[in-house]
């Protein structure tokens, strides 16, 4: 018996300094080898600006085109409300409506979180305020469109955060503002960028700044309207004029593609409006949604005598793409079936806007120009309001060169409409606002989101609503999206919050700047 537990007890611990030295095999057998350590920012970089400029599953499609688009009547649907997601029916469709909410989190602010994570050592420093430049951008899409939304907590994954509570609006344009702020002062041209992975200035840190100068302009000039003394709206103007926004051309934010293979290659607008309306090949029949341009903004192409019309409009005439002047009709907003004459409506340039190869303007010198002028017309800093506008519709008249020479405008054509459209400089404040953002609307066509924005913050061109039967603002256009029906199951606590401070989840709440 002896002998049996003296040899049990050799075996036991045999057995356990086998274990013991079996561990450190088990610890490298437990990583996968195919499995990246740390994150590859500059991938993840470049995956964020696809993904966060209007994805290519119909985000464009259904939350600028056939919402923000219709609503302030760049766009017409031929469709009745039960067609829901007609933004010119003022319907409610939750899955249209949210789906920049649902997606823009998930596949863009999350990227941008792990970039943020990853990226904190000192010589990432220029990565680090690129990354925190562009996610403005985008958040202030989201909460443009939604008012109060999560923030703070929307990159809190990690820390376990699944149910993060929404900032107010006020709160998150003060942050944005900040984070613009300590970005751009962040950046040292002795470190490293991210060269060619960044899509929109291969790395160029002084064009950074003016971006990030230029969505300070834009972040600011959203709180003209508002009272509660939270965001000093003349000083942070100021601050971003003085810092240098973009003036230029040449430093337009842009993202360029190409007609290739893969999607990624292709302009998104481009190819949600060719494969979900404008059909090649349909030749003015169009596929499902059926749209056009709104009367509205044909006629008022046409009565300016804009030389833009012929570059973003066509009607097919006999199976050909017609850019005369003449023959250009928008679709009234409201029309809900197809008519005899659906063929002979204006629609998007097959050789501009639906080229896949076309760029994606995101902030140009058109917006930034316009919206100096707007500055200078408050009285704010010594800015010449009527050269500022007359530089702004310069600008926006010019950069439709960048789709092609279909797009080129001949600059005696572009000095005629500009001399021949000075800003009226005797007329009241009102009448100013109204040129600058009627030209403003005009030159963000295709722009929906920050179109729609400026629109509800202007009042600027004055819109005559729809009142289509059964609509769900008592034909009021729409001053905000809903926020996605899953909030209300998976994130109850927070969404009521939300409302409780906002108001009611509706198309007709006004959220916080919007006055």
């Amino acid at each position: 018996m002896q002998r049996f537990a003296k040899y049990t007890f050799l075996l036991l611990t045999s057995a356990v300094l086998g274990l013991a030295s079996c561990d450190k095999g088990f610890e490298k057998m437990n990583i996968n080898p195919n499995a990246a350590e740390k994150p590859n920012v500059d991938l993840l970089f470049t995956q964020s600006l696809l993904k966060g400029n209007l994805p290519y599953d119909r985000g464009y499609f259904y939350t600028s085109y056939l919402n923000c688009g219709n609503f302030i009547q760049h766009f017409a649907t031929a469709k009745e409300i039960a067609g829901a997601g007609c933004g010119d029916k003022y319907a409610v469709n939750d899955f249209y409506q949210s789906f920049y909410f649902r997606y823009i989190y998930t596949n863009a602010i999350t990227t941008l979180g792990e970039i943020i994570n990853a990226a904190q050592a000192p010589e990432n420093v220029n990565k680090l305020s690129a990354t925190r430049i562009w996610k403005v951008l985008l958040m202030q899409r989201i909460t443009d469109l939604y008012g109060d939304v999560p923030y703070s907590d929307a990159i809190k994954g990690r820390s376990n955060v699944f149910q993060p509570k929404y900032d107010t609006q006020a709160d998150i344009y003060a942050d944005m503002l900040k984070e613009l702020d300590e970005a751009i002062k962040a950046f040292d041209n002795s470190k490293p960028t991210f060269g060619s992975a960044d899509l929109l200035y291969n790395g160029n840190i002084a064009q950074w700044k003016k971006f990030g100068y230029s969505l300070m302009l834009r972040v600011a000039m959203r709180t003209t309207k508002v009272t509660d003394g939270k965001i000093p709206t003349k000083d942070w103007a100021l601050k971003a004029i003085a810092g240098g926004v973009i003036t230029e051309g040449t430093d337009n934010a842009v993202l360029r593609y190409t007609n290739g293979p893969q999607t990624y290659n292709n302009n998104p607008i481009a190819f949600e409006l060719a494969s979900q309306d404008y059909v090649t090949g349909a030749k003015g029949k169009n596929n499902t949604e059926w749209g056009k341009f709104s009367k509205t903004f044909i006629d008022f192409l046409k009565t300016q005598h804009d030389p833009r019309l012929g570059v973003v409009a066509v009607v097919w005439n006999n199976g050909v793409a017609d850019t005369s002047a003449a023959i250009q009709q928008g679709m009234p907003n409201g029309t809900d079936k197809k008519g005899a004459d659906f063929v002979t409506f204006s629609e998007p340039n097959p050789a501009t806007i639906l080229q896949y190869g076309s760029p994606l303007l995101l902030l140009t010198n058109a917006e930034t120009n316009l919206l100096m002028s707007e500055v200078a017309l408050r009285g704010w800093g010594s800015g010449d309001k009527a050269q500022l506008f007359r530089n702004g519709v310069t600008a926006a008249l010019r950069n439709w060169a960048l789709f092609g020479p279909a797009g080129t405008i001949a600059p005696a054509k572009i000095d005629q409409f500009v001399n021949d459209h000075p800003l009226t400089t005797t007329g009241n404040f009102d009448a100013q606002m109204n040129q600058i953002h009627s030209q403003f609307w005009a030159a963000l066509l295709l722009d929906e989101h920050e179109a729609y924005a400026n629109w509800r913050r202007t009042g600027y061109p004055q819109l005559t609503p729809v009142n289509y039967i059964g609509n769900a603002t008592g034909g009021i256009i729409p001053r905000r999206f809903p926020y996605s029906q899953a909030e209300q199951g998976i994130n109850a606590a927070n969404y009521n919050a939300a409302i409780s401070r906002q108001g009611p989840d509706l198309l007709t709440t006004r959220i916080w700047w919007d006055k």
